[in-house]
């Protein structure tokens, strides 16, 4: 299993406290003979559609020497896992969660666009000091 971002437990604290049930840490997910690892598993009960929404959440901290190598890295193993998910788990949903620095630093530059509209990346925005989210994107 792979280590831990140094934001998990920041996003899985986050999580709760917006309403969600943490029911995988890590998600294993499987493709043939290859076991993967999305970092958690998520749900919420929709009351007013009785019904569930899943989500699969990767997190990354982008704090790494070059944050264009931890960006490619990052949708690379986004990618992987979106397209897998779209075969094993068609009604559970990936997202990237990321700080609100990252946010302001990559995806809120040119380049960090259009990766995000290309890719149609979901993210989490979150703040890590108070252990919240402050923006889904879709």
């Amino acid at each position: 299993m792979p280590a831990k971002d140094i934001y998990h437990d920041t996003v899985k604290n986050a999580l709760i406290k917006d309403g969600w049930t943490i029911t995988n840490d890590p998600l294993t997910i499987e493709y043939g003979p290859k076991d993967l690892f999305v970092d958690l598993g998520a749900k919420k009960l929709i009351a007013a559609q009785k019904s569930e929404q899943k989500i699969a959440v990767e997190i990354k901290s982008f704090t790494g020497a070059s944050q264009m190598n931890d960006l490619e890295k990052a949708i690379g193993q986004y990618i992987v896992y979106k397209n897998i998910l779209e075969e094993t788990e068609v009604d559970r949903h990936l997202y990237l969660a990321i700080s609100e620095k990252a946010f302001k630093d990559i995806f809120s530059e040119p380049l960090g666009k259009l990766i995000l509209i290309k890719n149609n990346l979901k993210l989490i925005v979150f703040n890590p000091k108070i252990e919240e989210i402050v923006k889904w994107i879709a």
